[in-house]
C-alpha cells in the first residue's frame, strides 16, 4: 500500500462493530482506521488519500449527526456512510439532505456497504483531483503580472488583440507578447483551454 492507496475511517462506540468492519474492509484491500468516538475522529489529521467515513447515527456525547454538521463547518468535505441499528425516515432525510452518500440500516449486506464505498471513495478521489487541479490554476494565475492579468481577463471576454490594445492604450505588438505570456504560465494550449480556466477560478470576464 502507498499513500494514496483509499483510507476508509470507522467511526462507532460498538467495538464489535468497529472489529467486524475492519477485518472487512482489509479482507479488500482498504486502509482502515477506526475510533470509538465522534470527538476522537473529528481531532484526527484530515486526510489527503481518496476516502470515506463509515459513521454510527448513534454514539453518547457527539452523535453522527452532530458530527456531520461539525464538518460541514470546518469545511472537512468527505463522503459519508451512515450505518445504524435504529434508521427512521427522517434520521435519513437529514443525513442524505445534509449531503450523505448513503445511509444503511443494521444488520446490512457486506456488499452493499462495499458498493457504497467504492463509490464514496470514486467521488472522493474525483473532488480531490478537481481541488488540485484548481489550485494549479490559481498559482498559475497568481503569477501573472498586473497588466498580463488586465489582458488576460480581455483574453478570455473574446476581446482581439486589437480591441485589447486600444482599451489599454497600448500597441498591438506589446499586447500579443502579454498575451503570450498569459498562454505561456497559465499552460494553456488554446483560447478555449484558457477561457475554461478562467471559468474554474472565477475570473471576472469582462462585459461587452
Amino acid at each position: 500500500m502507498n499513500a494514496v492507496d483509499p483510507v476508509i475511517f470507522v467511526v462507532d462506540d460498538d467495538l464489535s462493530v468497529r472489529i467486524a468492519l475492519e477485518r472487512l474492509l482489509k479482507s479488500v484491500g482498504f486502509r482502515v482506521q477506526t475510533f470509538d468516538t465522534a470527538r476522537s475522529f473529528f481531532n484526527s489529521v484530515p486526510c489527503a488519500a481518496p476516502c470515506c467515513l463509515i459513521l454510527d447515527v448513534r454514539m453518547p456525547q457527539m452523535s453522527g449527526l452532530e458530527l456531520q454538521q461539525e464538518m460541514a463547518l470546518k469545511g472537512l468535505d468527505m463522503p459519508i456512510i451512515f450505518i445504524t441499528g435504529h434508521g427512521t425516515v427522517s434520521l435519513s432525510v437529514r443525513a442524505m439532505k445534509a449531503g450523505a452518500m448513503d445511509f444503511l440500516e443494521k444488520p446490512f449486506e457486506e456488499q452493499q456497504l462495499l458498493d457504497a464505498i467504492q463509490a464514496a471513495v470514486e467521488k472522493d478521489r474525483q473532488s480531490k483531483r478537481q481541488q488540485a487541479e484548481l489550485m494549479q490554476i490559481q498559482q498559475r494565475a497568481a503569477s501573472l503580472t498586473p497588466r498580463e492579468y488586465e489582458v488576460f481577463k480581455l483574453v478570455v471576454s473574446g476581446r482581439l488583440n486589437k480591441q485589447i490594445a486600444d482599451e489599454l492604450a497600448a500597441s498591438e505588438k506589446t499586447i500579443k507578447v502579454h498575451r503570450a505570456r498569459v498562454m505561456d504560465k497559465m499552460k494553456a494550449q488554446s483560447l478555449a483551454s484558457l477561457v475554461r480556466m478562467a471559468e474554474k477560478i472565477g475570473v471576472f470576464r469582462v462585459s461587452d
